[in-house]
Order: structure tokens, then sequence, then C-alpha cells
């Protein structure tokens, strides 16, 4: 049987992640609305984000964002490089959050981030008492979560609709300051061996119970 040689690679009309250039997806015009980037219009746009927002502009999606967050905000504490910021960040963007506060140093890997940060709204301060005077300031309880005595179960508090989620360290855990200022301290019930769990999955658990308990469901994707 004869050997054919490879077959000459084409091109790809569309990309394997999101969608290509407008003309090629849609055989029609491109918008000129100014939410459209001309860019992305012309070559296609493989960001992680929602089909709604293809091929519009950062600066459009995050004011889109911004007219529908929701009234709650995410802090959490890295005094040493704690390494879930970025899943935390990701989180926050899924869940609409106002904003979320780093507390302690600048500096974060933003890799579990996935590029979310970009339409995110991020903070920082300094110490907790830095957290927890701008907190006052904007009318927001603080809550704090973390598995210590007297602690609310999660599972049957009542969280406040304007707050600050208030996450330690992953080990650690909130500091004392934070415990001692907050509003309000919950628990997330566990039930195997482990004394605590990944402080990004307890960001995730707590921001769901917020959305479970505040939100509007008929506004989600």
């Amino acid at each position: 049987m004869e050997e054919t040689g490879p077959t000459e690679w084409q091109p790809r009309s569309t990309p394997s992640v999101g969608v290509g250039p407008w003309i090629a997806e849609h055989d029609a015009p491109a918008p000129t609305d100014a939410r459209y980037d001309p860019e992305l219009l012309a070559d296609g746009d493989t960001r992680n984000v929602v089909d709604a927002y293809r091929y519009w502009t950062r600066d459009a999606i995050v004011a889109d964002i911004d007219s529908r967050r929701h009234p709650f905000h995410v802090a959490i504490e890295n005094f040493a490089h704690d390494a879930n910021i970025g899943t935390v960040v990701r989180t926050a963007n899924a869940f609409a959050a106002a904003a979320v506060h780093i507390v302690g140093r600048r500096r974060w890997n933003r890799r579990g981030a996935m590029v979310t940060d970009r339409y995110q709204h991020l903070m920082h301060h300094d110490s907790v008492a830095e957290l927890i005077d701008w907190a006052r300031a904007e009318g927001l309880a603080v809550v704090a979560v973390d598995n210590t005595p007297g602690a609310v179960r999660l599972e049957t508090a009542d969280l406040p609709r304007d707050c600050v989620l208030l996450f330690g360290q992953e080990g650690p855990g909130v500091s004392d300051d934070a415990q001692t200022h907050a509003d309000l301290t919950v628990s997330i019930a566990q039930f195997g061996s482990t004394r605590s769990i990944n402080a990004g999955v307890a960001a995730g658990i707590t921001m769901h119970a917020w959305v479970r308990q505040h939100a509007d469901l008929g506004t989600a994707w």
C-alpha cells in the first residue's frame, strides 16, 4: 500500500478556546458599539469570560459588573505570602463581590486568579486594624471565618448583607486582632480528621452562603 506524506497544515478559523474573528463567527459586519474592542473583533477573543462579554473591552466588562455587584467584600490576611489569594480573587469575581481586600503584604501570587483580577476591584490594607477602621467608616459589618470556640455555625448564621468576610492564612487562621474586632465569627461544619480546610475553599463556601441568603438568583448567568 502506498504511503502518503503528512497533509499540509491548515490554520483553524476558530480557536480551540473562545471565539474567532467576528466576521468568521457571524458572517456579518462587526458592531460599532463602544463596548466592543476593535482588535478582539478582528482577531478573536480567547479570554476566560462568559459569552455575553465576548469581544467587549475590559473597561466595559468591569463597568457592567459594577452595575450589579453585591454589597459584600472579601478580605484575606497575607502576612506570610498566602498562596490561596489567587483562588479567593477568582471566586470573588465569580460571585461579583464588591472588592477583595488584601491585608498585610502587597505582593501575592496571581496565578490562581486566572486573570480574573483584571475584572475585580482590589484594595490593600497594611494591617487588620486599618481594614477594621475602613469597614467601620463604610458601615460594613466584619465577619471573621474561623473554627474557633464561640464561633456561630455558618450553616445556621444570618450573615449581614453589607459586610466584609474576613479570612486568615492557611494554618494559623484568622489573627487574634481580627477575632477581637470582628462583629461576628462563623465556622464551617467539618466531619473528618483535619482541623481546618483550605482557606480558598473556605472563602468559596462562605461567599456562596452569602449568595444563598442575599443574592437575586435571577441575575445569575
